[in-house]
């Protein structure tokens, strides 16, 4: 189905790159509908036509159909008309009712009174559009899509109106290299007794470009077993003989869109067409798509030739061979269409390679974010266990670098693993984002564990080789380098969440290459955080930058136990925000267990086994007890109370967003989480700051907040969509107006220049 992946691929691609170039995806709407709406690539505009008025208490006044004008018909007997005009930024273009290889027809919906229908579009002469070796049928330019309304008897307006009340809702692509769904209602009242000709030219230059209707003897016949088309169109007019025609079959997914003419005096190919005159009758010669889904019976055709168009229905005879796999528009991709009017998405399709360039930016872009999280205050505590390290080994070169190595392959790898996972995970229809290890209860509980073990050993509370057997020590002793190794693993397991602020977009990016790419980009990003650390262990001139060993190492391994305390702090705070108090109380009550346990376990003598006992007893006990809130989830509020009246910051939905717009108020969008530090750095210094609160309440600005810290998949799929990996991210929406994505670094200044562009 090469039609089918192309026609996905396209657009999909298109809307990533419809959101790096800042387009606005939905047309303006508010509450007050008005005839005219705007985006940067369309004005679109309701038009009516009705130059002797609307015919009330008649026997059924008939607009017509567009190919009854184009044959003759005068206005006088068509007296009613409404239309959508597009017109369309340089390069920008949108589709007739068949769009060929890709796009979608523009789609009318109309609300009329009782008694007034509207007939279907008539669909003025398209234009061909090649896209490589595809080809599409559309409108450039400005071009009116006008629609004839019927009368009928049953329609009784109002005694106190002397209008037509017509209203629109219409939804169309437009596309140039990108494309983008936009939509957008409208309004209109048509005098009942008065005449509406002030758009009569626009409407008659729409009239004189309907094809006119050619009845004949026409046929098609089937050839090449199957696989091309041999028309036969009779009655056209004389003055046309001799001259090359185009055709637009109106029947889509049957001809080969993008076939091209063939060169006179050879034989077609499957990718070309031939066309010739038999005297009166015009004949031609077109391949058959490899991807045809139709098999129809009558297929009209538009022929066009100098501006003018004739439409014939031409009957098909013979059978048709077996089709292809009906290609539809998936599901999935209605659904991507439908949210993208909303907001921008700004990713790549997965597996889709970007252009060498920006994939070297990536790469570096990965790489500096790697350097910039060895200063992280989630990463630092684990840092200060290699910097001890060196200065213990000062002498050891060959143990230096050794260390050094295992450092940098324990973070490389696992950011590679986490990524292989989270790739993985992602092609098996998995919503994850960076960060996402720490959005389980049970991963958050076992660091904060491992985190009170290393505080407790750094403080001095006990020493490993205390209770670990001989044999282990001695290999732990024997083997520094696999314990460099686990070291890099902890550090990128803390890590990780860190990295987002730095690396949002490359990361948002590499979880849309293709796999190989993908994994260099989560590689670039480990050899940055580790490239200091085998700096130091690899060049004597950095070493030397390092203090020499002395007693200050004591001090200094104990002091960094507070650190460790203080990260096993935040994670506590992250759990309650996942399990709730419950949850954080009986981790707590745990830990402390755990530590009476490693206390007892440092005594000699007899007191050590028995104060082992009773405390390993304690733990087991507390497990059983209160071990499972840890990991329970914590109830969710009732949605009444997150509502409430007067709370400034309300949760994040698609809905919400939606109606805040349609009722013309701004919002400003906080994707953010517990264990995202940068998260609660801006929200402290910046969110809830007073002036950048004023200037929300002045500019009428609704807050949402968008809470990842448990997993949430529709809050994933929208950080993707954003070209986004991970939190913390910041988006203003205004109606009619560009969505803006702010730094993740979050300022002040930052926040109140944005609202001030709306």
């Amino acid at each position: 189905m090469r039609t089918l992946s192309f026609f996905s691929g396209v657009l999909i691609a298109a809307f990533a790159m419809a959101g790096t170039l800042g387009v606005t995806p939905v047309a303006a709407q508010n509450n007050s509908l008005k005839s005219t709406a705007s985006t940067e690539q369309v004005r679109a505009e309701l038009m009516a036509y009705a130059p002797q008025g609307v015919p009330v208490g008649q026997t059924g006044a008939l607009a017509g159909t567009g190919a009854s004008v184009a044959a003759g018909q005068s206005t006088q007997e068509a007296p009613v008309w409404v239309g959508l005009q597009l017109t369309h930024a340089p390069h920008w273009h949108t589709y007739w009712k068949n769009s060929g290889d890709s796009g979608l027809p523009t789609e009318l919906e109309w609300t009329l009174p009782p008694g007034v229908m509207a007939g279907d579009i008539a669909w003025p002469l398209p234009r061909k559009f090649p896209i490589g070796q595809l080809a599409n049928y559309g409108y450039d330019g400005t071009v009116l899509l006008p629609v004839p309304l019927t009368i009928t008897p049953e329609y009784k307006p109002s005694a106190f109106s002397n209008t037509l009340d017509v209203k629109l809702k219409a939804s169309w692509l437009v596309c140039r290299q990108e494309c983008i769904p936009q939509d957008a209602e409208f309004a209109l009242q048509i005098p009942l007794r008065s005449s509406t000709a002030l758009n009569g030219s626009a409407f008659e230059a729409a009239f004189k470009s309907q094809p006119q209707q050619v009845e004949g003897a026409h046929r098609i016949e089937l050839r090449d077993g199957g696989k091309r088309l041999s028309v036969r169109v009779e009655g056209l007019p004389s003055a046309l003989q001799g001259q090359v025609l185009e055709m637009f079959p109106e029947t889509p997914q049957v001809l080969l869109t993008a076939a091209t003419p063939a060169t006179a005096g050879q034989a077609p190919t499957p990718s070309t067409w031939s066309q010739r005159w038999d005297g009166k009758v015009w004949t031609a010669d077109f391949p058959l798509s490899p991807d045809r889904s139709e098999s129809p019976s009558m297929m009209p055709l538009v022929l066009v030739s100098g501006g003018q168009g004739w439409r014939a229905e031409v009957p098909v005879e013979g059978p048709w061979p077996a089709v292809a796999q009906a290609a539809t528009v998936s599901p999935a991709l209605e659904a991507a269409l439908k949210a993208n009017a909303d907001s921008q998405p700004t990713t790549a399709p997965p597996n889709t390679a970007v252009p060498a360039a920006t994939f070297m930016l990536a790469l570096v872009g990965a790489l500096i974010g790697g350097l910039v999280l060895n200063l992280m205050p989630c990463v630092f505590p684990v840092l200060a266990i290699k910097v001890l390290g060196f200065a213990q080994h000062a002498q050891d070169k060959r143990a230096h670098r050794v260390s050094g190595l295992a450092y940098t392959a324990g973070v490389v790898l696992s950011f590679l693993a986490l990524g292989a996972l989270m790739l993985g995970l992602r092609a098996a229809g998995e919503q994850l984002g960076w960060g996402f290890q720490l959005q389980s209860p049970a991963v958050v509980a076992a660091l904060a564990v491992l985190f009170t073990v290393i505080g407790l050993n750094l403080a001095g509370l006990f020493e490993f080789g205390s209770f670990l057997p001989s044999r282990v020590a001695t290999m732990e002793a024997k083997h520094p380098a696999a314990n460099s190794f686990l070291t890099g693993v902890l550090a990128v397991a803390v890590a990780s969440p860190c990295t987002a602020p730095f690396m949002g977009a490359s990361l948002g990016l590499a979880v849309g290459l293709p796999a190989m790419q993908a994994l260099l980009v989560f590689g670039a990003i480990g050899l940055g955080m580790a490239l200091p650390y085998l700096a130091a262990s690899w060049l004597p001139a950095v070493a030397r930058m390092l203090p020499k060993p002395g007693a200050w190492m004591i001090v200094f391994k104990q002091f960094m136990a507070f650190p460790m305390f203080g990260t096993v702090a935040w994670l506590l705070w992250v759990l309650g925000q996942q399990s709730g108090i419950d949850g954080a109380a009986a981790l707590i009550a745990l830990l402390v267990a755990l530590a009476f346990l490693l206390w007892a376990v440092g005594l000699g003598g007899r007191t050590r086994w028995s104060m082992t006992a009773l405390s390993a007893l304690a733990l087991v006990l507390l497990a059983g007890a209160i071990g499972p809130n840890v990991v329970k989830p914590m109830e969710e509020a009732p949605a009444s109370a997150s509502v409430s009246t007067g709370q400034r910051w309300q949760p994040w939905s698609h809905e919400r967003v939606a109606q805040t717009l349609a009722a013309g108020q701004p919002v400003f969008v906080d994707f953010t989480a517990a264990w995202c530090v940068t998260c609660q750095y801006n929200k402290k210094t910046t969110l809830n700051n007073s002036d950048v609160l004023a200037a929300f309440d002045a500019a009428k600005v609704q807050t949402l907040r968008a809470d990842w810290t448990r997993r949430d998949p529709v809050i994933s799929a929208e950080l993707q969509r954003l070209g986004r990996s991970g939190v913390p991210v910041y988006v203003l929406l205004a109606p009619g107006r560009d969505p803006v994505v702010l730094s993740e670094i979050l300022s002040v200044a930052d926040v109140k220049a944005a609202l001030g562009r709306i």
